[in-house]
């Protein structure tokens, strides 16, 4: 009983929740979602959340309300400050946060100086002076400084920070006059603010709660509802002071929000923890910098750039597919009423499928149109300010809760294999799908910061190139196809989705690793394979001759990977010649390249080995000690990697031993008869759109090219993370879809056609090369 009900809501499900049906609730959900950003919009950006709004993710992790905030190193806040003059006028509290500011300068400083005087700071190697100016109270002495500035232009500041109060509630007592004359004090100074806000950035902070219990006698009348009370004061008088109706000085609230949460932790119930001004003085530096120095994971307060030729050129060629879409559709529409009696279109539809006619012209258009829509939604997450992002942060329940979810699913949903051949195409989908949805939670839970999980995920990096050496070389040593129609198809399905990413988000190719990865290998292999001479299957049964032949080959691929290992320099001067350096560099430097194709050097020709162990030599009479050695290579290698001290030392030997662990699953998954028989068709659904699925993270799940995490839904991380996840996999399953094909239109089986499309491709190449080459800024 219990297996037919499990058969039965299996069936169910796979009833009413199509894919199909799934990509049009996906589509609406995109529409609703765009519209409802787009109208949130209005009523406030990125730098009024920054400055106002946020919650801690974790001990000293603050997490500003729909951006990413960058942690500003002391080089770069040196570069954004250079020859600027910041201003801090205020109180003890201002101070702590002077203090908090210029330790990201100089992580040296340290709080020091006599109390109630001013303070200065000069960084003579880049020209930055930060100057605290002792004004504890909202009144005609800070009233005059301020006028000073507004009339002498050389004394001015570039960012002001400015705010009192306690020391007005301690004076009068917490007294209802008290209030009434901070609110005639700062009548007059707002006038003065408003006026210098127009030339720099002014920003008025708002006071922090105290932890009344723990206030020295002589504080008592500083309660936070005093401070509420003059709080309130200051925003309804600060933006009475609007112009146009907008003020220009910036309420700096986040150090109060991030206080709600830390105040009981201070010291004398008035000054905050350290670390609570450290976010205070980090959301400072955001507001200042990210406009100048555009961190990619520093979103908030950022400037959109605006779409260069190359964006603007793809966005005209989609419309203009669509345009031809419509048009073909339109007449085709025409042509069939004309050419159809209205008495036998209801015969007509009553044909069987296989009396079809072939598709039409307007195939290809209709996918490039679907394409189109879909590039639109990737620019609108991670180009166009439409929607929000978030930061990432590393706990161990987010990486391994949703594993647990993901590998419960993934046993609910098993079938009989097909055939029961070790590694045969049901398993090898099924294994990509599994590692690659491990790797999408590895990214978006920040798991690289724990050295363990970063390890085992590399492993499953290396099992991909693993795959891709097995899985090529098997194909040319049984079928013998080393046909140009063959390699373009391969070459095609693997880039397509990146050229175009490349093309409309503006990204290099390399920012894209794995595909590049991938393709360089498979061009390896294929050269290595197709050289003369090619030895088959059906020429090298019973031949020793022809497999030492095979090995000769890969002791040559071999040592030439050996010799590019030990040779940065000629690897990278062979890699940086134009054109294909536009292929392997990334921001001007062959570096990244270098670490990921040496990271797993040697996965591919493993593969390759394997292929050819397994397929010519390969004896069952071992298998049960290949058994009891792979579960404990496999056991031994996880407490290896569980001891890893640094993520460099650990990657120095992993090119050596990732293959133990690879190799230990594979026997693992495959020796038992009974674990060949049954696979999963749930893991197996997503290996075969797995290219799609990691490519596409980088900008509909993920956000700022993977840094941090994209925000549909504000508010409820939870439900986010499961409608963006839903929205994320229905695209990539219509991007595998329209690869398809456009690859059956854009790579003919006739040689001559196919070496046309070959050159009409490579001058549009060559073109988008040179405009590229052309619109880099001269050094």
């Amino acid at each position: 009983m219990a297996v037919l009900a499990y058969s039965l809501g299996k069936r169910e499900i796979n009833q009413h929740f199509t894919i199909k049906n799934a990509k049009l609730i996906s589509l609406v959900l995109v529409a609703l979602l765009v519209v409802f950003h787009t109208v949130s919009r209005y009523h406030g950006d990125s730098c009024e959340w920054l400055l106002s709004r946020g919650r801690y993710l974790g001990e000293n992790v603050w997490q500003p309300y729909g951006c990413m905030m960058h942690k500003y190193k002391s080089t770069e806040a040196k570069t954004c400050l250079a020859e600027k003059r910041v201003a801090f006028l205020g109180d003890s509290r201002i101070r702590q946060l002077f203090y908090s500011f210029i330790k990201i300068v100089d992580p040296e400083q340290r709080a020091g100086g006599i109390k109630h005087e001013d303070i200065p700071f000069e960084d003579e190697t880049s020209s930055v002076n930060v100057d605290f100016l002792w004004y504890p109270e909202a009144n005609n002495s800070m009233k005059e400084r301020l006028m000073a500035w507004t009339h002498d232009a050389s004394v001015k500041p570039d960012v002001v920070v400015i705010g009192a109060a306690t020391w007005s509630i301690k004076y009068h007592s917490g007294s209802s006059e008290g209030l009434q004359q901070y609110k005639v004090n700062l009548t007059g100074i707002a006038m003065h603010l408003e006026k210098l806000a127009e030339h720099v950035e002014v920003y008025w902070v708002v006071q922090d709660p105290v932890n009344e219990e723990v206030l020295s006698d002589s504080r008592k009348m500083i309660t936070n509802q005093q401070l509420d009370l003059y709080n309130e004061a200051a925003e309804d008088i600060l933006n009475g002071s609007k112009r146009n109706g907008r003020s220009r000085v910036k309420l700096f609230a986040a150090s109060r929000q991030a206080a709600l949460e830390t105040i009981d932790q201070s010291e004398d119930g008035l000054h905050l923890p350290e670390g609570t001004m450290n976010v205070g003085a980090m959301v400072l530096m955001n507001s200042v910098c990210n406009k100048m120095l555009k961190p990619i994971d520093g979103s908030c307060c950022q400037t959109l750039s605006p779409p260069n030729l190359l964006q603007k050129l793809s966005a005209c060629f989609f419309l203009g597919s669509a345009v031809v879409f419509v048009v073909l559709h339109f007449l085709g529409s025409n042509r069939h009423r004309r050419a159809v009696p209205h008495d036998v279109e209801s015969l007509e539809e009553k044909k069987p499928a296989s009396a079809a006619a072939p598709p039409g012209p307007k195939a290809p258009f209709q996918a490039l149109c679907r394409m189109g829509i879909i590039m639109a939604y990737f620019y609108l997450c991670d180009r166009a300010d439409v929607f929000m992002k978030e930061q990432k942060y590393y706990t161990h329940s987010a990486f391994f809760i949703p594993l647990i979810y993901i590998f419960v699913l993934g046993m609910f949903y098993n079938e009989n294999s097909k055939e029961t051949k070790l590694l045969n195409r049901e398993q090898t989908d099924e294994w990509k799908g599994w590692m690659q949805l491990v790797i999408l939670i590895y990214h978006i839970s920040g798991a690289s910061a724990f050295i363990p999980v970063y390890m085992h995920v590399r492993v499953l990096v290396a099992a991909y190139l693993f795959q891709t050496g097995y899985g090529h070389f098997s194909f040319f040593w049984l079928k013998g196809d080393f046909g140009l129609y063959r390699v373009c198809q391969v070459i095609f399905r693997l880039n397509f989705l990146v050229v175009v990413l490349c093309l409309v988000m503006d990204k290099p190719y390399q920012s894209y690793y794995f595909v590049p990865l991938v393709t360089f290998w498979f061009v390896v292999i294929y050269a290595s394979l197709a050289m003369w001479p090619q030895i088959l299957q059906k020429k090298a049964n019973n031949s020793g001759m022809w497999h030492l032949g095979v090995l000769a080959k890969l002791l040559c691929l071999l040592l030439f990977i050996c010799f590019f290992a030990f040779s940065q320099g000629f690897f990278e001067r062979i890699f940086s010649v134009w054109p294909i350096s536009y292929l392997f560099e990334l921001n001007g430097s062959i570096h990244e390249w270098w670490f990921r194709w040496k990271l797993d050097r040697f996965a591919v020709i493993h593969g390759m080995l394997f292929a050819f162990i397994y397929l010519a030599l390969f004896s069952a009479k071992i298998s049960n000690l290949l058994l009891f050695l792979s579960v404990v290579f496999f056991i031994t290698y996880s407490i290896w990697a569980s001891g890893c001290k640094t993520k460099t030392e650990c990657n120095e030997m992993h090119p050596y031993i990732s293959v133990v662990q690879i190799l230990a699953f594979i026997l693992i998954r495959n020796i038992p008869g009974y674990a060949r028989s049954v696979y999963s068709s749930f893991f197996a659904w997503f290996g075969k759109i797995s290219l799609e699925l990691f490519i596409c993270q980088y900008h509909i799940w993920l956000a700022a090219d993977t840094k941090g995490v994209l925000v549909l839904i504000p508010g409820n991380p939870s439900l986010n993370i499961m409608v963006s996840t839903f929205i994320f996999v229905c695209v990539a399953h219509e991007i595998s879809t329209i690869t398809n094909d456009l690859a059956q239109v854009v790579i003919p089986k006739d040689n001559v056609a196919l070496l046309k499309r070959l050159g009409a491709m490579g001058l549009c190449t060559l073109v988008v090369l040179l405009i590229t080459r052309g619109s880099q800024p001269k050094l």
